[in-house]
C-alpha cells in the first residue's frame, strides 16, 4: 500500500490476492504527473490473467504519459476529445492483448476488465470494460460512475431479477465484455463532473462482490481524508466478508485548496459553533 501525489491530485491504493486465490491477477498503475489511475482484473489460465491486466495498464500508463508529454495541451481538450483519444489507446492496448494470446499458447483465452480514470481541473473520464468499477465520493456520498458489463447487469437492467438477488447470484464472473478477447473491444467512455474534495473510487470485483456500496460509504466516511487508511480498511472487511478473490482499491481526486472545506467539515464546525451557543 501506498500514496502518490498526482498533479494537483493525491491518491492511494492496495492490492491483495484474498483469501482463496493463490495469485493476484489484479494489476494498477498511476501516473502522479498526469493525473491518472488505471485498474484491471485479469482472467484466463494459470499466469495468463495476471499477464493480461499487467500489458493493459502498462501499456496504457506509458501510451498517455508519452502522449501528455509531447503535447500538454492535450489534457485541456474538450470531453468528446479526450474520450476519442481513450479509447483509441485503450483500442490499440487491446490489440496487444489479444496478439499475446494469440501468440502464445499459454496466454489463450486470456483477456482482463479494465477502469481508467483521468482526472482533470474540474472533471474526470472515466473509461471502462467489464466489471471493474468506478465510484464517486461526494459529500460522505458514494455514486456509481459505470454499470458492469455482464450477464447479471443484464438481467437487472431487464428486470428479471432484483439487486438482492444478483448479490446471491452465481454468474457474477459471466462477462459481456473483456478487454484482449477480440482484436476489438467495446469501451465505455464518458465525463462526469468533479469538484474540490471528490473522491474517485476504481476497484476490481474482488471489493464489490463482498461489500455492498453502503459499507463502502461508511468506511470513506470514517476515514475521511486518510486515504491509506480507507484503502487498507477497504481490504480488511473484503477480506473478512469471504476475501474470495483479489482485491484491489485505488482512490485518487483534488485536495482541497489552502483554508477551504469540505462539506463535511463545515457541517462539524457548524454544529461545533451551535453546541458553544447553547451554552
Amino acid at each position: 500500500m501506498a500514496t502518490r501525489s498526482l498533479q494537483r491530485m493525491q491518491s492511494a491504493f492496495a492490492t491483495d490476492v484474498g483469501r482463496v486465490r493463490a495469485h493476484n491477477e489484479d494489476a494498477l498503475a498511476v501516473s502522479a504527473e498526469y493525473g491518472l489511475a488505471i485498474v484491471a482484473d485479469g482472467m484466463g489460465g494459470y499466469n495468463a490473467g495476471e499477464v493480461a491486466s499487467g500489458i493493459a495498464t502498462a501499456l496504457l500508463k506509458e501510451a498517455l504519459e508519452q502522449r501528455f508529454r509531447r503535447e500538454p495541451a492535450l489534457l485541456a481538450l474538450p470531453a468528446r476529445r479526450i474520450e476519442k483519444l481513450l479509447a483509441d489507446e485503450i483500442q490499440h492496448a487491446n490489440a496487444s492483448i489479444y496478439a499475446a494470446a494469440c501468440q502464445e499458447a499459454g496466454y489463450k483465452g486470456m483477456g482482463t476488465t479494465l477502469v481508467l480514470a483521468l482526472l482533470r481541473e474540474r472533471d474526470v473520464v472515466i473509461a471502462h470494460i467489464g466489471d471493474s468499477r468506478a465510484y464517486r465520493f461526494r459529500d460522505c456520498r458514494l455514486a456509481p460512475l459505470t454499470r458492469d458489463h455482464s450477464l447479471l447487469q443484464q438481467q437487472l437492467d431487464a428486470g428479471l431479477i432484483t439487486a438482492a438477488q444478483a448479490r446471491a447470484g452465481k454468474q457474477k464472473n459471466l462477462l459481456t465484455r473483456g478487454m484482449g478477447v477480440d482484436p476489438e473491444v467495446d469501451v465505455d467512455v464518458r465525463t462526469h463532473g468533479l469538484l474540490p474534495g471528490d473522491l474517485i473510487l476504481l476497484c476490481t470485483d474482488g471489493l464489490t462482490d463482498e461489500l455492498p456500496d453502503s459499507v463502502i460509504e461508511l468506511v470513506l466516511t470514517e476515514a475521511e481524508p486518510d486515504l491509506d487508511a480507507a484503502c487498507g480498511e477497504l481490504t480488511a472487511r473484503a477480506n473478512a466478508a469471504g476475501g474470495a478473490d483479489n482485491i484491489t482499491v485505488l482512490l485518487a481526486g483534488r485536495p482541497l485548496a489552502g483554508g477551504e472545506q469540505s462539506r463535511w467539515q463545515r457541517l462539524l464546525v457548524w454544529l461545533g459553533e451551535r453546541l458553544a451557543l447553547s451554552r
